[in-house]
């Protein structure tokens, strides 16, 4: 049962969903919808460094803010996963084709020590500024989103394989103890990260944990469940969401102690709302039809995942991030059929 039934409502649509209330529709934002494939994102950041680019509290603010003129019902801050990875010591580049990759992977317990599993938070302070500032911008009109990524999907950065699962396998039996004490310190740290965000006034947060879908059973239960066990029971009571890319193991997801579950095209969303009539689903609206189809296909589609999530305990979103090649035009048709009633059909 979540923690939330006994907090005062929320202004926030997105929010009371989020908690279970009745909404008068479900609220509809977008993984990455702040990014590369909005030209106005790509003007403002100009062909600066990513991390020149996020670390700058005023141009991170006004990336954030971008989403909010097609109508999105939440912002979440434009920042990376690895942030917090930096800021405990590990410095990444990101790379065009490769993505974060570390200055200096991860490969021994000397390693693994030089990692502050308690960041003093002068080191991510520009990430709190960067929440107090989108705050004010919004004056309270809209909930701000904050997220980690969750540790097995981090360590896999900060030891430099990312979803290779066969060579973070390879790993994780070569080097057991330095990967467990990886996963370990990562889970530490985020606990820290998400629980200063929430303090500074975070409305909710996301747990990334894009490659544990990949996993075996055993490995998911091992190397991710356990973990996001235990950072959802330390961060109680805001809003807990979690996203698995095109997860498998739905029941592992359920019993995390998120209040909302993030699925993916492999899911059925009206199946997974009837049997657990308790949590709130987010998604599910395929990405690939964001880049590929019309905006009437897509506004479609959109239609389809809000008749399927009822109305009730459902956050319209993607199965996966904005991808970089989507048209501003199907964005567009994605949060406006998410929001224009269905009439009687709901």
């Amino acid at each position: 049962m979540s923690q939330l039934s006994d907090k005062p409502s929320s202004p926030h649509l997105l929010v009371r969903a989020a908690r279970g209330e009745p909404v008068e529709r479900p609220p509809v934002w977008a993984m990455r919808q702040a990014g590369r494939w909005d030209p106005e994102f790509m003007k403002l950041r100009a062909g600066s460094s990513f991390y020149e680019f996020s670390e700058n509290v005023e141009l991170a603010a006004r990336a954030s803010l971008l989403p909010r003129r097609f109508g999105v019902d939440a912002i979440i801050l434009f920042y990376d996963i690895t942030t917090l990875a930096v800021a405990m010591g590990l410095p990444f580049v990101l790379r065009p084709d490769q993505g974060p990759v570390p200055d200096r992977p991860i490969r021994s317990l000397s390693d693994l020590e030089r990692l502050q599993a308690i960041p003093d938070p002068q080191r991510f302070q520009h990430i709190t500024l960067l929440l107090q500032k989108v705050r004010q911008e919004l004056h309270g009109d809209l909930p701000v989103l904050v997220f980690a990524g969750a540790p097995f999907t981090l360590a896999t950065y900060c030891i430099g394989t990312g979803k290779d699962m066969d060579a973070t396998r390879r790993f994780a039996r070569e080097q057991p103890a330095v990967w467990q004490g990886l996963l370990e310190r990562l889970r530490v740290a985020t606990i820290h990260f998400l629980g200063s965000l929430c303090t500074a006034g975070a409305d909710a947060h996301q747990l990334f944990d894009s490659w544990a879908g990949l996993l075996t059973l055993q490995e998911y239960q091992q190397w991710a469940q356990v973990h996001h066990v235990a950072i959802f029971q330390a961060l109680a009571p805001v809003p807990r969401i979690l996203f698995v890319k095109e997860c498998p193991f739905l029941e592992q997801m359920a019993a995390s102690g998120a209040d909302v579950i993030s699925l993916g095209r492999c899911h059925d969303l009206a199946a997974a709302r009837r049997q657990y009539p308790k949590l709130v689903f987010q998604g599910n609206v395929d990405e690939e039809l964001l880049q590929t189809g019309t905006p009437e296909q897509v506004a479609e589609a959109t239609r389809q995942c809000v008749l399927a999530g009822g109305g009730h305990r459902h956050i319209v979103n993607l199965n996966h991030g904005v991808d970089r090649s989507t048209p501003v035009a199907n964005f567009e048709a994605f949060v406006q059929a998410a929001k224009t009633p269905l009439g009687g059909d709901r």
